[in-house]
């Protein structure tokens, strides 16, 4: 999430209680995620095992729970006990819930030719190209957007909040909310089936890439980059923060792991389960999907299992 301009670092510590450890006068330009952050950003870490790779991120400046870290040139600590509660204050202050009072936000931008059938809710700040059909009762929230030639069937839900929580166990309650600051981006050229869910990123954005196509009950984790002219059947889920590359096809029901990639052009047949990284330009079967054709001949054999079994038994029959 970007600020809506830049803020003093001497601000934010103020706002989340921090002791300042490098330059005071710096200004932080947004907030993210690890994985996410660019020069200028400020991210957050609260466990040991992360300290040293948010250290050596992109970030400028590192909300942390400790001063006893070696702090590279450039960088900026902000020191406070509780980090992930700094997160939630920054972003619920820049980035506050704005609850809604009527189906469409004044703000929102409809390019000309779309058509938005009845009981359409439009969030804060969305946007929507050209020529697009949006169905009764879909859901665009806030900072979603979509460009041009886009179709969303009925009761999709695009930009709901990412399910990702701070753990911790010696809370009474373990999985604390981490509140979702980011965006759904989708291209031209995008059709998304009835009953979709795309969530939106944590703190950047989901972004469905241009002419990929999409059935129904499909659900995309916050996070996740698809990329261009993809095909997903129904009942299709993938976890947050996975890249689909170009041309991806996955049939009916296959279930997709957090965090990996599949490659370009790859195909995925109906109800695998994809728990790593695939190469591109291959067809995969099964639970862990490996190579189609490998795992047709494994089933062959996995069938002859009893007749196999019998001829063991006829052959120690005698010893």
């Amino acid at each position: 999430m970007k600020f809506p301009q830049p803020v003093s670092l001497n601000e934010i510590a103020e706002l989340i209680n921090a002791e300042i450890v490098g330059d005071a006068a710096s200004q932080a330009y947004g907030i993210n995620e690890i994985h996410k952050v660019e020069e200028g950003d400020l991210c957050f870490v609260d466990h040991p095992k992360y300290y040293e790779a948010s250290l050596n991120s992109a970030a400028t400046h590192i909300i942390i729970n400790t001063k006893d870290v070696t702090v590279p040139a450039g960088k900026n600590l902000l020191v406070t006990q509780e980090p992930f509660e700094a997160y939630l204050k920054i972003v619920n202050h820049f980035r506050p819930l704005n609850p809604a009072k009527k189906l469409q936000n004044e703000n929102a931008v409809i390019g000309e030719g779309t058509v938005i059938m009845p009981n359409v809710f439009i969030g804060k700040d969305v946007k929507i190209g050209s020529n697009c059909v949006i169905y009764p009762n879909v859901t665009l929230m806030d900072y979603t957007e979509i460009g041009n030639n886009a179709i969303i069937q009925s009761g999709t839900v695009i930009g709901s909040d990412a399910f990702y929580y701070n753990t911790k166990k010696e809370r009474e309650v373990w999985y604390k909310k981490m509140q979702s600051c980011g965006n759904v981006i989708i291209e031209d050229n995008v059709e998304i089936g009835a009953n979709c869910t795309i969530d939106r990123g944590v703190t950047a954005s989901t972004r469905i890439g241009k002419g990929t196509k999409m059935d129904n009950l499909v659900h995309i984790g916050h996070d996740t980059n698809v990329g261009r002219n993809c095909l997903f059947a129904a009942q299709v889920g993938i976890a947050g923060a996975s890249v689909i590359e170009d041309g991806v096809v996955l049939w009916g029901q296959v279930g997709v792991s957090k965090t990996l990639n599949i490659g370009a052009n790859a195909v995925v047949f109906a109800q695998s389960g994809v728990p790593s990284s695939l190469d591109g330009d291959k067809t995969y079967f099964g639970t862990p999907a490996i190579d189609a054709q490998t795992k047709r001949k494994e089933l062959v054999w996995i069938k002859r299992i009893p007749e196999m079994w019998e001829k063991l038994k006829e052959l120690t029959a005698d010893k």
